[in-house]
């Protein structure tokens, strides 16, 4: 879909100067033709020379993409070490176990995601309070509606006794989900399916009534023009058996910002009697709503500072606030009182950071029987907190050190599961016991053919332009020399207050240490690490020291010794991408090779897509004078200069991306394709079949693996060892 650009009409005017001249430095490269235009931005004039190739429709734009990927095809394929890697990612990921997350209870049972490789696409389990894998059953398998693996799930909700799930669905990693209802006794479709309940601008969700019979759910109207259709998110309820045309609709239209509002509906502890919240786009902004007998009831404003709010067993409402404090708090109402006024604090701010509600629905925190457990982020690692429901402190889960958790799951009496993920071990659930205060392993563990027992994770510290500490966590083999003569390979990511956690280094991450590599994951600014000031200062016009942070980060593996510029790859996706072409475009002479996925790169026209005008929260607006200088000041694509030399590149993106327009992509390659004098290519991977990333085949994700392993190894001259395994 191409918006209008009438918004912006009064903040710029073109100037179109069209000229036929084709040109790229690297001579192996397609040709890609030059078609100025000129924009003028609160009186400066901005170049834009490849407009041309945001408009996808176009022919000549497909084309020229279809000369791209053969470009890049030819040189990957043409890889002696392509093909080996992506037999060894096959193998090492089809011989890894079974695994389950996203866990909900419902009724007597607990329903998880459940992934078997080599199918291509998780599937919708569900198991005795046990959490027995065992005894799991599967309700919806995606893989025997489309054996291809382009069919996925977004969410699920099952309803409070247990006996039906939600499931909302999507084709092709698009992420625009269709609601589908299921009988969980006989997997059985039981209602009408209902179309745009979800889009990656605002996402998705429901909730149930407390009969099972009915629920609410978040909906793209459909009366507004087409420009509009993945905005104005509603809540709406809908009685199953009946025409989901008749739906009321709810919520939406009083909501503040409303163009932008995504909702987050939630029953977690209270199944029946949900609670709303409503981001500003991607701010951390919220409004809270509550149920209060069948209306949407306001609790909360922005400038309460709400980023998490569910009602417990007990009725009350549980609040998470940012309200004077940047590292959160816990509030409590009680049951029937909806002035927030009356919200009494009961979990004070320490030095651990609270996290909001996460991507996947995740509470940061979880109320099972007379306790609370808080989910809490220092510096990246987890820690998890045990309260009464009068805020009075317990004690901590006893954990593993250095770990994640994600998810806090109530199951049988009063126990408590927890994921645990870590860098070198699989992720695994724990069940904790409240009467003995012990947690203990559970069925519920993956286990990998990968051995890291050769491998060991450090934490270190690198000192940014500011003075700021950023961590640096570094995994590498067991004796490595610090000679400057590795490999290495720096992650970072760096927005939305998402914060880069211990995860199991996994197939690609093994076959990258075999190589003789050395894996880097930096905590920069723009992340939840140290809670919402490390956020602040990494967003809107202090976006800088996000890049600032991450260039530290490089030096210091330079620094230590670990490598040198001539070995130095650095990878990052989305947001990350942004990171990944802010870096090659301000120190281009700092890094020998480039991986960005699915990036942002022309920060001046990102808002005019869909998704980039829910993220304008999050990087500002060039209609505001002082967020378009701090834009224009790194956006990436209008800081290639010709003649300048780059890095090697890999550009990968979907074009089935709601995220992240593909142009970006497309632009971006074109233009340091032309300016580059290195000598070093700049490639672009355009995927047909996949989009951001959610919701793709496990064949293509293996693809994607293999690529940009293989344009690695072959840039810093690599050799692929053998997996060692178990």
């Amino acid at each position: 879909m191409v918006l209008k650009i009438l918004p912006l009409v009064i903040f710029y005017v073109f100037l179109t100067a069209w000229t036929s001249v084709v040109l790229a430095a690297d001579a192996s490269a397609p040709p890609t033709a030059v078609k100025s235009v000129s924009d003028i931005y609160h009186g400066v004039a901005v170049a834009d020379p490849y407009r041309w190739l945001e408009n996808a429709d176009d022919p000549a734009v497909k084309g020229w993409s279809d000369s791209q990927n053969m470009y890049t095809r030819a040189y990957l394929d043409g890889l002696a070490v392509r093909g080996p890697i992506k037999e060894e990612l096959t193998r090492l990921i089809s011989a890894t176990s079974p695994s389950y997350y996203r866990l909900k209870r419902r009724g007597n049972a607990i329903f998880a995601m459940f992934n078997q490789p080599p199918k291509q696409q998780p599937m919708l389990s569900v198991m005795p309070l046990s959490a027995d894998p065992k005894a799991a059953r599967v309700i919806v398998d995606p893989n025997t509606i489309n054996a291809k693996g382009t069919i996925a799930i977004d969410w699920y909700v099952p309803s409070p006794d247990g006996k039906r799930v939600a499931v909302s669905v999507s084709e092709g990693g698009s992420e625009d989900g269709t609601l589908h209802i299921f009988d969980v006794a006989t997997s059985k479709e039981i209602d009408d399916p209902i179309a745009n309940v979800q889009y990656p601008t605002a996402g998705g969700s429901m909730a149930w009534a407390a009969d099972g019979q009915s629920f609410w759910y978040t909906r793209y109207p459909a009366d507004r023009p087409v420009e509009d259709r993945h905005f104005y998110q509603h809540v709406y309820f809908h009685r199953i058996g009946q025409p989901s045309v008749g739906d009321t609709d709810l919520l939406g239209k009083d909501i503040p910002d409303a163009k932008i509002a995504e909702i987050q509906l939630d029953d977690s502890f209270d199944p029946g009697h949900p609670t709303a919240i409503v981001e500003n786009g991607d701010s951390g902004r919220f409004v809270v709503y509550a149920l209060n007998a069948d209306r949407w009831i306001q609790i909360a404003g922005y400038h309460d500072q709400i980023i998490a709010a569910t009602r417990g067993p007990d009725h009350a409402l549980y609040l998470v606030s940012r309200s004077g404090a940047p590292h959160s708090k816990v509030l409590k109402l009680a049951p029937g009182d909806l002035n927030i006024r009356h919200a009494q604090v009961i979990v004070p701010e320490d030095d651990g950071a609270i996290a909001p509600v996460s991507e996947d629905d995740e509470q940061p925190f979880a109320i099972a029987g007379d306790r609370i457990y808080v989910k809490k982020l220092v510096g990246g690692p987890s820690r998890v907190d045990i309260y009464d429901l009068n805020g009075k402190k317990l004690g901590i889960v006893p954990l593993p050190d250095v770990v994640a958790v994600d998810e806090i799951v109530p199951a049988a009496k009063d126990s408590v599961l927890f994921s645990v993920a870590t860098y070198l071990r699989p992720p695994y659930f724990l069940r904790y016991d409240p009467a003995t205060g012990k947690a203990e392993e559970t069925g519920l563990v993956q286990t990998s053919p990968i051995s890291f027992d050769d491998v060991e994770a450090i934490r270190a510290f690198a000192v940014s332009k500011d003075g700021t500490k950023v961590p640096v966590n570094i995994i590498r083999r067991k004796g490595i020399s610090l000679n400057g003569t590795n490999p290495v390979l720096l992650y970072g990511y760096g927005g939305y207050g998402i914060s880069m956690t211990p995860r199991f280094l996994g197939a690609e991450r093994r076959v990258w240490l075999n190589g003789g590599g050395v894996y880097a994951v930096a905590n920069i600014r723009g992340g939840g690490e140290f809670g919402e000031d490390w956020h602040r200062n990494g967003a809107l016009t202090h976006k800088q020291n996000v890049f600032d942070d991450f260039f530290a980060a490089s030096q210091y593996m330079v620094d230590a010794r670990y490598t040198t510029g001539k070995q130095l790859a650095i990878l990052g996706g989305s947001n990350g991408g942004l990171l990944m072409g802010a870096e090659l475009t301000q120190h281009p002479g700092a890094f020998r090779t480039v991986v960005a996925q699915v990036g942002i790169y022309d920060m001046l026209r990102v808002e005019l897509d869909p998704n980039g005008t829910f993220n304008t929260t999050e990087f500002g607006t060039v209609k505001d004078p002082d967020q378009f200088k701090a834009l224009y000041a790194y956006s990436p694509y209008h800081h290639i200069q010709n003649g300048t030399a780059y890095p090697s590149v890999l550009f990968m993106t979907g074009a089935n991306d709601g995220r992240v327009n593909p142009l970006q992509s497309r632009k971006m390659a074109a233009r340091l394709q032309k300016a580059t004098s290195s000598g070093q290519p700049v490639y672009l991977r355009t995927s047909d079949d996949s989009g951001h990333g959610h919701g793709s085949a496990l064949s293509v994700r293996i693809d994607q693996g293999a690529d940009y392993l293989a344009f690695l190894f072959d840039q810093l001259g690599m050799q692929l060892a053998t997996t060692a395994t178990h």
